[in-house]
């Protein structure tokens, strides 16, 4: 079957030649597709050496949607490891898909970038790229296409796995039961990972401060659009969950001071009309979200000051988060720490939110019924008590 010829190989080589030779041809979609629909794991690798160079150079000077490309060339690359992409492409090259307004483009780079999940030491050849993690960065938080948010969510998630310094969890139970996803399936790496990413992302003010300037609204891509700030702003929501179960040290603490808040800055939320009633939530509601304090991370910024609670849909988002999180780090190994991380957060946000409390109180009824019970107790032990307001 390897011997088996393509059909259509030949006059796919020759219009890949003439695309070189002219970017402005038209492509003629079929013969990529007629190839790609024939390609298999045996008999993708002697195609690699003659079709991938010249896919990679035409997609660096085609100037339409590049998908039927695209899609071809994520097919050859199926096998190929990440540091033999890096031989064939080049950290400009993977910045410029990366950094493309076609989101075909954008999910070719995220699917290289995704190569480097598969090992701890490949993670750490991409932590010394900078410029493809910000760029990283920028695409999942600042693109609009929901394929694409989703893609580099995935990938973000799987590259701060492999690399996370702290030793895997071991071996869940043979059984297990309920709907809340097990800090087990969330894991990778099989050995303990270099740490070098983390270290970019979190404790490099350049790539941390890009970060906060995405969910913040002041970076171009989400500065003066609400639509793409709130965008932004949920998927940085839905992740941190899965963060937090791998490594929530680094996302509760940091050095570097986060910015105050736009929605804090542009005159909306005042000491003296605290309970003015707006959108269905009280100024009351939103007065737990102050300035940044120092010496808290991402997930105190994004739990606590990021969200603009007027906005109902993201005040829903962000009580989605909470229980996501708060269910999460039930099932995680226990630590002294990670409690006190909980509670702290919990102590900040429940009393000035009704309805995040209301949630709360009610999850264990929401979950199975072989999960209530032990749930029910992890919330008596984090949640505070329902008269205890936090000092200020």
């Amino acid at each position: 079957m390897d011997n088996v010829p393509i059909s259509g190989l030949d006059e796919l080589n020759n219009h890949l030649d003439d695309l070189i030779q002219d970017p402005n041809l038209a492509i003629i979609p079929k013969l990529f597709d007629d190839v790609e629909l024939q390609l298999t794991d045996s008999n993708i690798p002697p195609l690699i050496p003659s079709l991938l160079p010249k896919l990679t150079q035409i997609l660096q000077q085609y100037n339409d949607d590049p998908a039927v490309i695209v899609s071809l060339t994520i097919k050859l690359l199926r096998p190929i490891s990440f540091t033999q992409v890096l031989q064939l492409a080049s950290e400009d090259s993977l910045n410029q898909a990366l950094t493309s307004p076609a989101p075909a483009a954008q999910l070719l780079g995220l699917t290289i970038l995704h190569k480097a999940a598969k090992t701890p030491t490949d993670a750490a050849i991409l932590s010394v790229m900078p410029s493809l993690v910000t760029s990283l960065l920028t695409a999942w938080l600042s693109s609009p296409k929901v394929e694409v948010g989703q893609k580099a969510s995935k990938v973000l998630g799987d590259l701060l796995d492999i690399d996370c310094p702290r030793p895997p969890p071991p071996p869940p139970p043979a059984i297990t039961t309920g709907t809340t996803p097990s800090h087990h399936e969330l894991v990778l790496r099989r050995v303990p990972g270099k740490g070098e990413l983390w270290k970019l992302i979190f404790h490099q003010p350049s790539t941390y401060n890009l970060l906060l300037d995405l969910i913040s609204g002041r970076h171009p891509g989400t500065a003066n659009n609400t639509s793409q700030l709130s965008l932004a702003q949920g998927r940085t929501l839905r992740i941190l969950p899965r963060l937090a179960a791998l490594n929530i040290d680094a996302i509760a603490s940091s050095n570097i001071l986060a910015p105050t808040p736009i929605h804090l800055t542009n005159g909306h939320l005042t000491d003296d009309d605290s309970d003015t009633e707006m959108n269905g939530a009280t100024r009351n509601e939103n007065a737990a979200t102050n300035p940044p304090q120092q010496g808290e991370g991402l997930l105190q910024y994004a739990a606590l000051r990021m969200v603009d609670k007027r906005d109902a849909l993201m005040h829903l988002n962000l009580v989605d988060f909470f229980e996501a999180f708060v269910s999460l780090m039930r099932i995680t190994e226990y630590s002294a720490v990670k409690e006190a991380i909980v509670k702290g957060l919990l102590r900040d946000a429940v009393p000035h939110d009704d309805m995040l409390r209301a949630a709360l109180d009610t999850l264990p009824d929401r979950t199975v019924a072989e999960e209530a019970d032990d749930l029910r107790a992890w919330l008596r032990v984090v949640m505070p008590p329902v008269a205890e307001v936090p000092l200020r």
